[in-house]
């Protein structure tokens, strides 16, 4: 907004600091008519006698030019020192008629970005000696005005647009090869001990990490194995993979994990050396590698154990409840879906999952042929059946739904109390 101004009835300083005092600052005029503030400038300082004020009153006027006129202070003090040495305001700048003109082309830029091209963008002063070599040496004419060019200013020629766009190119993200695992799915061929496994983590709080599930589940029998850990580092993770895996009944023969660095590492690889088991891991763009375990996170982890945030201390809690309620009720009383493949005249493959092979892990071990084969010189089919009968399917669901109560009870009272 312009505000044209008529100030002839400011006469006394004390109308002036009254002013200052009772308005906004205003803009006198566009900067485009510097001429007529140029011009208010010089009444005002004449009307008031500039020279003859004091420090206080020359201060005061001051602020009222930079209020009415928009100037900085700077500017004002600028202007008010030439009109005490020349005794009138004179614009003493204009603006280029032509403007500035480049010295260097865009056909020069383009000649650059050909020189680091070739020669893999080398430092200023020997990109430099380069340009210089090709005239005087090579008595090449495009580098002409190249030849003469400062090491700083070359700089400023690689930020051209030009420059960029003829010097951009991409590059693909180089892999890291880890030489731990296979990357394929596990091939039981129908045999069980080809363990899937994935960690599970309990939600964040306040930026306060949760414990984390390890679930493993076997890809023929789906015999499932949940432990429970407060961190999934070194001393945490070995100790219950290494109690997780005596916990299936038969040999381990394949361990296959996603590309986590929880089970991608030396230390994991060494135990399963021990066991003479298979490294295998998930493959990029493949996501049915895992995915058995991943719908187990949330068919069975998720939904008994739930997604609220459970606090790092209370894991060898969580972890007893696993080992003494869920795993067994998983193993023995909760029916799987059990697919039949068959193939097709093109060669496609179909699944089918009929009722009678709706079974619980247990179950499906024992009907696999030779099963008494395929398990821990310590263990028999005798022994399983025997923990299978202990309880019906809904004894066995009415104690975990009871021992999963009191467990969460215990974690709010304390959590309760330590808040």
């Amino acid at each position: 907004m312009v505000i044209h101004m008529n100030d002839s009835q400011l006469t006394t300083l004390d109308q002036i600091q009254a002013f200052l005092a009772g308005t906004a600052p205003v803009v006198f005029a566009p900067k485009s008519e510097d001429a007529a503030r140029y011009r208010f400038i010089a009444g005002v300082l004449a009307r008031f006698g500039y020279g003859r004020l004091g420090r206080a009153d020359k201060g005061l006027l001051r602020r009222y030019l930079v209020r009415t006129t928009g100037y900085s202070r700077q500017q004002v003090t600028r202007l008010v020192k030439q009109f005490r040495d020349c005794g009138e305001l004179v614009q003493r700048y204009a603006a280029p008629k032509a403007g500035f003109r480049r010295r260097y082309t865009e056909a020069d830029v383009l000649l650059l970005a050909e020189v680091d091209t070739l020669h893999g963008t080398l430092s200023g002063p020997a990109t430099r000696v380069l340009l210089e070599r090709a005239l005087r040496v090579y008595d090449d004419a495009r580098f002409e005005r190249l030849a003469g060019i400062s090491v700083a200013h070359l700089y400023n020629l690689r930020q051209r647009t030009a420059y960029r766009k003829t010097r951009r190119h991409w590059t693909k993200t180089r892999p890291t090869p880890v030489a731990i695992g296979v990357r394929q799915p596990p091939r039981p061929e129908g045999r069980p001990g080809f363990i899937r496994i994935d960690s599970v983590h309990q939600g964040d709080q306040d930026g306060i990490k949760g414990l984390y599930h390890i679930n493993a589940v076997d890809c023929v029998t789906q015999w499932q194995i949940v432990a429970t850990v407060e961190r999934i580092s070194e001393a945490y993770l070995l100790p219950a993979l290494s109690a997780l895996l005596d916990g299936f009944p038969f040999q381990i023969l394949g361990f296959h994990a996603d590309n986590g660095s929880e089970y991608i590492n030396h230390r994991v690889a060494a135990m399963l050396t021990k066991l003479n088991a298979e490294f295998t891991r998930s493959r990029p763009r493949q996501s049915n590698d895992n995915a058995l375990a991943e719908t187990k996170n949330g068919a069975v982890v998720r939904k008994h154990l739930g997604y609220s945030h459970i606090p790092q201390r209370f894991a060898a809690q969580v972890n007893a409840f696993c080992a003494q309620d869920l795993n067994p009720y998983l193993n023995f009383h909760r029916p799987c879906f059990f697919a039949v493949e068959t193939v097709d005249a093109k060669g496609k493959v179909h699944r089918r999952y009929p009722q009678d092979q709706i079974m619980t892990p247990f179950e499906k071990l024992k009907s696999l042929p030779n099963a008494a084969g395929y398990l821990k010189p310590a263990i028999t089919l005798q022994f399983l059946a025997h923990s299978a009968a202990k309880m019906s399917d809904n004894h066995a669901a009415q104690r975990l739904n009871n021992a999963r109560t009191k467990l969460f009870q215990s974690i709010f009272r304390r959590s309760k109390s330590a808040a």
